[in-house]
C-alpha cells in the first residue's frame, strides 16, 4: 500500500504528519506492506544546501518511532532523480506490487511512479478548495485516477456546493489509529490546534466567497466569557494579524504557539490528551460549503476520550451527534453544547472513545475505503 503525502516540506507540524501515519499505521495493521512516497523541492527564497538537513531529519524523525524507516522514499525534485530512504527503483519495485497508490492531494505529481502503480486514487483532505479551483480553471487540481475520494461527507448530495467536477467521489473519514490514541484522564482546558489563515487564499466561486478559519473564528471571540470553563487555542497566527489576536485574548481566548505546544508528533499527541475536550471552529470553506469535513483532529480528540464541539459543515447530517460528539452554528449553540458536556461529563468521554472506536477506528475506515476503490 502506497501512501504519497507532503510530510518533509512541513517540518515541526505535528498534526500535519499524524494525518499520514494514521494511514500508514492502519494500512500496516491490516496487513499490508507500506510504502511512504514523499517529495522535496528546492526552496527558491534561500540560498541552503541541497537537501536541506532540516526537511530530511523531520521526516525521519516522525517515522522512526513507528518502525518506518525501511517504508519510505523521500523523492529529491531537482532534476537528478536523487531520494533519501529507498533508491527510486526500490520505491517503483514496491509501487509495481502494491495493492493501491493513495495520492493525497495529487501531491505525487511523477508520472512514472503513478504509471507503475496497478491502481491509483486520489484522496482530497481539504474538500472545497481543490474542486472550486478545477472548475475555474486555476489550477488542474486532481490529475489522472482511477477513483477519487474525499473527507468532505456531503460532497456531491444535497445542499453541498463543492462542485463534483463531473466525479464520482468516494466520502471517507479520516482513519483514527486507535492503539496510539488510548484515553486518557481529562485536562482543564477545551483546546484546539489550527492556523488563522492557512496556506490557502479564499476562494471566489460561483457569486460567494469562501474564506479562511479567520472568518468564523472572530464570530467566536467572546465565547468565553459566556462559559466557566478555559478556550485555549494553539493558533498558528502572523504578526500581521496582531489586532485579531488582541481581539481573542481580549475576548477571554489563552492564545499559545504551536510551534511551543505541538511541534513534534509526540508534542501533539500530548497536548491533545492533556485537553478537557475540543472546541473547534472550522475554515469558512467548509462551513459555507456544506461538504461534510470533520477534522482529522477532532478523531484524535474523541479516541483520546474528549468531547468534541466541531462546528457545522454537513457532517452532522452523516455522523450522529449529542454524545461525545456536538455541532454547532453560532456561540449561543457552542456555549449550550460545552453546558451538555459539562453536565454530564463521564458519559460523553466514554461515549467520545466508543464513537471513535465504532465509527473513525482505522481498521473499518481503511477496509470500506479499499472496497470503495477496488
Amino acid at each position: 500500500m502506497v501512501v504519497c503525502g507532503s510530510v518533509a516540506q512541513r517540518p515541526g507540524r505535528g498534526g500535519h504528519a499524524w494525518v499520514f501515519l494514521q494511514y500508514l499505521l492502519g494500512f500496516r495493521q491490516l496487513g499490508y506492506e507500506v510504502l511512504f512516497l514523499d517529495r522535496l523541492t528546492p526552496s527558491m527564497s534561500r540560498n541552503e544546501p541541497w537537501p536541506p538537513w532540516e526537511p530530511v531529519k523531520w521526516l525521519e524523525g516522525v517515522l522512526k518511532p513507528h518502525d518506518l524507516s525501511r517504508d519510505y522514499c523521500l523523492l529529491l525534485d531537482d532534476g537528478g532523480g536523487g531520494s533519501i530512504g529507498l533508491s527510486r527503483a526500490e520505491a517503483l519495485e514496491r509501487v509495481r506490487r502494491s495493492t493501491l497508490l493513495l495520492d493525497v492531494m495529487g501531491f505525487l505529481g511523477d508520472e512514472e511512479i503513478l504509471a507503475a502503480a496497478p491502481r491509483t486514487a486520489y484522496l482530497d483532505i481539504d474538500p472545497g478548495f481543490p474542486q472550486m479551483w478545477q472548475e475555474l480553471g486555476l489550477h488542474r487540481s486532481f490529475g489522472d485516477h482511477d477513483a477519487y475520494a474525499t473527507v468532505g461527507l456531503r460532497v456531491g448530495k444535497k445542499e453541498s456546493l463543492v462542485p463534483t467536477c463531473g466525479v464520482e467521489w468516494f466520502p471517507t473519514p479520516q482513519p483514527v489509529f486507535l492503539e496510539q490514541w488510548p484515553a486518557t484522564p481529562p485536562g482543564e482546558r477545551y483546546t484546539s490546534i489550527g492556523s488563522w489563515r492557512g496556506p490557502f487564499e479564499p476562494v471566489e466561486f460561483a457569486g460567494e466567497r469562501f474564506g479562511l478559519r479567520a472568518h468564523q473564528l472572530r464570530r467566536f471571540a467572546e465565547l468565553p466569557g459566556e462559559v466557566e470553563v478555559p478556550l485555549e487555542l494553539a493558533l498558528d497566527i502572523d504578526e500581521a494579524d496582531a489586532a485579531d489576536a488582541e481581539l481573542l485574548r481580549a475576548g477571554g481566548w489563552r492564545l499559545v504557539a504551536p510551534a511551543q505546544v505541538a511541534a513534534g508528533t509526540d508534542d501533539y499527541r500530548r497536548y491533545v490528551q492533556n485537553s478537557r475536550a475540543e472546541m473547534g471552529v472550522a475554515k469558512d470553506i467548509y462551513v459555507r460549503s456544506r461538504g461534510g469535513w470533520l477534522s482529522d483532529r477532532s478523531l484524535c480528540y474523541l479516541a483520546s476520550g474528549k468531547p468534541v464541539l466541531a462546528q457545522a459543515t454537513g457532517y452532522e447530517l452523516e455522523v450522529e451527534t449529542g454524545a461525545g460528539l456536538f455541532s454547532f452554528v453560532d456561540p449561543e449553540e457552542a456555549a449550550r453544547g460545552i453546558e451538555a458536556i459539562e453536565a454530564d461529563y463521564v458519559r460523553h468521554s466514554a461515549a467520545a472513545r466508543e464513537l471513535a472506536r465504532e465509527r473513525f477506528g482505522s481498521d473499518r475506515v481503511l477496509t470500506e475505503l479499499l472496497e470503495a476503490l477496488a
